[in-house]
């Protein structure tokens, strides 16, 4: 008998009163912890607490649950933290992180889970770690290292963790089809919030983003304006409440919807709410006036365009020459145009951002500066360009290695787009992902946000997003009669031959039945 049996058997025998007593005492803990929050932080945030602990304990029993809990705090609360601080205020994707990590862990030790899928690309991944955990290290001689920052850097693990777990996770098309219809409809949802939010008067958009000050959220001046100035046009925030990052998750988001709107309808929806979906991600988009955002999410479109489906060049040329004809667009032209002319006051400022980020690099070129701060005053972390913030914080090693990532990533999803008899029910979670990433290298020449610690939810997005990309270009290797499990030079090292036989096994059975 295990020890578990045996506590339940202890706890059967136990007499009716002692059962009312111990039953007693825990109801009046549980009112009493619920009475306390609600002095605390009023009724309507102490009911939402106390649905967010049973929340986070139903995500503890099922895998799927916790990664769409994962992509629900991405999409709808970003930047959401508990109302209280232990030592450190967690953010609440750090909970979905963990509970998901967690319950894929606990599938492992209880034997649910036999041999880790992994594909070449993980090796890359794994050596970008290994060189972020170096200049981290590196780092700590110019700055002394504070809580908040080993944290963000220990968040940026967690979500690069995802990377290597959903390829493992994602082992056929059914759980595929069920995390992007996921991502499609909560994509809507954020989309649908800041256009929402854009609409209602700024005294009202300010007070109910205010609201959530009590989750981590700013307690005033939330609302955003072109060049920070009242007097021009309003941005539309959504619950990001930076327009910049916010307008690249819709383009990351739009760039995974587009090639659902022309598959066969792969999410087994009907084509109109598809469409619904990609309409409301491009308005809010628009309403950003990020224009970085824009032109990442025109360059993933042309990529879905140049690799499959050719009418979709006309449909972007109409939409452009609808932006540049249609009179309620002229102020966004005006400043698309600014830009391209380095004629504003924010492309301006980037130029000198630049300079100083060149100056830094060359400065510590093969270490850079790690993440805990300069060790110059005249020198700072704060470049809007992924690329080269990335060289800053890792030195060119660091961007050499995140290049290789990339390119290793897009020569395996290229690899399985060419295999001969690759299954067309696929091709649009394919494309998409990998439309997805063209939106983030494009998006990352004009900000930072997919790489700075600071933005962990559009990292986390981005880590998620690359997960998918491996996971997707396996099932379509495998399909495809091409043994995947034979590239992965991490987990040849530490399993037995005879478990490589069974799981080759398992897959060839599971690459028929399909």
């Amino acid at each position: 008998m295990s020890e578990l049996d045996g506590m339940t058997e202890r706890v059967l025998r136990l007499k009716g009163r002692t059962v009312a007593v111990i039953v007693g005492v825990a109801a009046g803990l549980l009112a009493g912890l619920i009475g306390l929050a609600i002095v605390a932080l009023g009724p309507v945030y102490a009911i939402a607490m106390v649905l967010g602990v049973l929340g986070g304990l139903y995500i503890l029993t099922d895998l799927n649950v916790a990664l769409y809990a994962v992509v629900a705090v991405i999409a709808l609360i970003p930047y959401g933290t508990l109302p209280v601080k232990i030592i450190i205020t967690p953010s609440l994707l750090d909970f979905a992180l963990i509970a998901f990590l967690m319950v894929y862990a606990f599938q492992w030790m209880t034997g649910r889970r036999r041999l880790f899928r992994l594909t070449p690309v993980h090796a890359l991944i794994l050596l970008f770690g290994l060189v972020l955990l170096f200049s981290f290290l590196m780092g700590l001689r110019h700055a002394p290292l504070t809580n908040n920052i080993l944290k963000q850097f220990a968040e940026m693990l967690m979500a690069m963790a995802m990377a290597f777990v959903l390829a493992d996770v994602l082992r056929d098309e059914r759980s595929l089809q069920r995390l992007m219809r996921v991502i499609v409809a909560l994509g809507a949802a954020t989309a649908l919030i800041g256009i929402v939010l854009y609409i209602l008067p700024d005294t009202l958009t300010e007070a109910l983003l205010v609201r959530l000050a009590p989750f981590g959220y700013p307690n005033g001046g939330v609302v955003r304006y072109v060049e920070d100035n009242p007097a021009l046009a309003e941005r539309a925030i959504g619950v990001w409440i930076d327009p910049n990052s916010y307008g690249g998750v819709l383009a990351v988001l739009g760039a995974l919807i587009a090639p659902q709107l022309f598959s066969n309808r792969l999410l087994g929806w009907p084509r109109w709410l598809v469409g619904g979906a990609l309409g409301l991600v491009g308005l809010a988009l628009l309403l950003t006036y990020s224009r970085g955002s824009m032109l990442a999410l025109g360059a993933a479109l042309g990529f879905v365009a140049v690799m499959r489906y050719r009418r979709l060049l006309w449909i972007m040329l109409a939409a452009a020459m609808a932006i540049l004809l249609l009179p309620v667009t002229q102020g966004y032209v005006v400043r698309l145009i600014e830009g391209l002319q380095f004629a504003d006051q924010a492309s301006q400022m980037r130029i000198g951002e630049i300079n100083d980020a060149l100056r830094l690099i060359g400065r510590y070129p093969l270490t850079g500066v790690g993440f805990s701060g300069t060790p110059t005053r005249d020198l700072y972390l704060g470049v809007a360009n992924l690329y080269l913030t990335l060289a800053g914080n890792t030195g060119l090693p660091g961007l050499a290695a995140y290049l290789l990532m990339i390119g290793g990533l897009l020569a395996y999803g290229l690899r399985a787009w060419r295999r001969p008899g690759r299954p067309q029910r696929l091709e649009g979670f394919w494309l998409g992902a990998y439309a997805a990433i063209v939106a983030v290298l494009v998006a990352g020449i004009f900000d930072h946000y997919f790489f700075k610690l600071e933005f962990q939810a559009s990292g986390a997005l981005f880590w998620l997003v690359l997960g998918l990309a491996t996971a997707v270009s396996r099932l379509w290797l495998l399909a495809g009669g091409e043994d995947a499990e034979a590239a992965q030079p991490l987990a040849s090292a530490g399993l037995l031959q005879s478990q490589k036989k069974k799981s080759k096994a398992e897959d060839s059975r599971a690459a028929k039945k399909r």
